[in-house]
């Protein structure tokens, strides 16, 4: 066998296996991370890290993060699905989303989100990135949308907003984050995730003295999502926002 080749070789087989590329600038970069789940093991979640370009000024403080979680159609263990929606699929077109640092994980295949891994992942992400701590955005469609509601009753103190997209959640538990600024999403003719799961969550939160923002797209099936990723102001508005003090 030829030296060069032998060496290479060599070098090839003391990486690690989970050896990932470097976060790059303005990129969508493919990443993984050992959690805890809700099991009381340990979990490895794959997602996609998207980091503001360099002429971008980074604000004082750190980089708003956006978490997104896809809906049941994209889990598995190829990333590339998860950019057919929302703001994965859309970072190189839309300017207001490069003001963020974006984190996309995938659902394992036949599994739901565990909301235990979540949070490791967001707490992975905060430690190792220069995010803000009190500029967390949470966002997800359909079973993300779940996930979105979930987390705000698992951790009501930890986002600064969130944007949850044909999901539902348990109402009894809205009065614990009725203080996170809050834009959901649904549509009328949706057949899947049906419109009052999503109408019963904003009921008991505006019950609870909260403030929440509430778009029902009438001729909208179950992808409401499409539409409401599509409006800039709603990166706009993301941004304006802070984790409220109690």
């Amino acid at each position: 066998m030829r030296p060069l080749l032998t060496s290479l070789i060599a070098i090839f087989l003391t990486l690690p296996l989970n050896a990932e590329v470097k976060p790059a600038p303005g990129t969508q970069t493919a990443q993984s991370v050992e959690v805890s789940d809700d099991k009381g093991g340990k979990t490895r979640l794959h997602y996609w890290l998207a980091l503001p370009p360099a002429s971008e000024t980074k604000p004082e403080g750190g980089w708003p993060v956006m978490f997104f979680f896809h809906g049941s159609g994209e889990r598995g263990n190829d990333l590339a699905k998860i950019k057919q929606h929302g703001p994965p699929k859309l970072h190189g077109s839309k300017a207001e989303l490069k003001k963020f640092i974006i984190v996309s994980p995938q659902c394992p295949a036949g599994r739901w989100w565990d909301l235990v891994a979540l949070k490791g992942l967001i707490d992975h992400t905060l430690a190792t990135q220069p995010g803000d701590k009190d500029r967390v955005v949470l966002t997800g469609l359909s079973m993300g949308g779940y996930a979105t509601w979930g987390l705000l009753a698992a951790h009501p103190d930890l986002a600064a907003a969130a944007v949850p997209i044909c999901g539902a959640g348990n109402p009894k538990k809205a009065a614990a984050f009725k203080h996170v600024p809050i834009q959901c999403y649904h549509g009328t003719k949706d057949n899947v995730v049906l419109q009052a799961s999503s109408d019963e969550m904003i009921e008991a939160l505006k019950a609870a003295g909260g403030k929440p923002e509430y778009t029902i797209f009438p001729n909208a099936g179950h992808d409401s999502w499409t539409e409401a990723y599509a409006d800039g102001k709603l990166y706009e508005w993301m941004l304006k926002q802070r984790r409220v003090a109690r």
